[in-house]
C-alpha cells in the first residue's frame, strides 16, 4: 500500500476516531499485544524493559506515526490514569531512594494525575508538563476513587497497564472500553494479557496498517 493511500485511510479513521468525545466519562484501557497473546515478552529487565522482541511490539507507533496517531489521541485523552507499579518502573519493595521517576524523563506524556498501584508509599512526585505520580497502597476500588475525584465526573480515565493492572480492572468489572492493538508477530512466552480471564466482548471498531491492527471493544458489565 502506497504512503498516499495510507495517509487517506488514517485521515479518515482520525475523523471517525476522533469524533468521540473524550468527556464521556469512560473508563478505558489501550494495550498492544502480540497475535499470541502477549503484551511484553520474556526475561524483562531494565535494559529490556519490554522483554526480549517486546519492542517490535510498537513498531506500528513510531514507523507509522501518520496512521497511528488516532489512537495515539486516544491514549492520552484521558484525565487520569493508572497503572502498576510494574509499568512505572523496574523497583520492587520498598523504595530505595526517590530516584526513580519513571520511564519517561522530566516531561512524561500524561499531563495529569496518574495513581500508581503499589504495596509501598511513596510521597507524590510532581514531573514537568502537569503530570503528578501519586502512590495507592489501598487497592484498585480507591485508585480509581482517586482518579474520578481527580478528573471530575466527565472525563476519561485509563487503565494504562501493564498486564497485571488491566486485568484485575478487567476482573471486577471496571472498564467500560479497552483498544487491543494486536502487532502481527508472535512472542513466544511472556505476559499475558488475557491468560486466566473469561470474557466476552463486543467489537465496535476496527482500525489497521500492515503493522497493526486495532480493534476498539465494548466490555459489558
Amino acid at each position: 500500500m502506497g504512503r498516499r493511500s495510507r495517509l487517506s485511510r488514517a485521515s479518515a479513521a482520525r475523523r471517525r476516531v476522533l469524533g468521540m468525545t473524550f468527556d464521556d466519562g469512560l473508563v478505558t484501557a489501550n494495550i498492544t499485544m502480540s497475535l499470541d497473546g502477549f503484551v511484553a515478552g520474556p526475561n524483562q529487565s531494565l535494559e529490556d524493559p519490554l522483554g526480549e522482541n517486546g519492542e517490535s511490539l510498537h513498531r506500528w507507533m513510531f514507523e507509522q506515526p501518520d496512521e497511528a496517531q488516532p489512537i495515539v489521541d486516544q491514549i492520552l485523552a484521558p484525565r487520569a490514569y493508572i497503572m502498576g507499579r510494574n509499568m512505572f518502573g523496574p523497583v520492587r519493595g520498598d523504595w530505595p531512594d526517590d530516584s526513580w521517576k519513571g520511564w519517561w524523563g522530566d516531561d512524561p506524556p500524561y499531563h495529569g494525575p496518574v495513581f500508581v498501584l503499589t504495596h509501598h508509599p511513596r510521597e507524590p512526585v510532581e514531573m514537568e508538563g502537569g503530570t503528578t505520580f501519586h502512590f495507592v497502597t489501598t487497592g484498585i476500588h480507591d485508585a480509581l476513587d482517586r482518579a474520578r475525584a481527580a478528573m471530575g465526573a466527565e472525563g476519561r480515565i485509563s487503565i494504562a497497564g501493564g498486564a497485571s493492572t488491566v486485568q484485575q480492572y478487567l476482573r471486577a468489572g471496571l472498564i467500560d472500553r479497552i483498544i487491543v492493538s494486536v502487532a502481527p508477530i508472535t512472542l513466544g512466552s511472556g505476559e499475558s494479557l488475557f491468560a486466566g480471564l473469561d470474557l466476552e466482548l463486543t467489537p465496535i471498531d476496527v482500525l489497521q496498517t500492515d503493522l497493526v491492527t486495532h480493534i476498539t471493544y465494548d466490555v459489558p458489565r
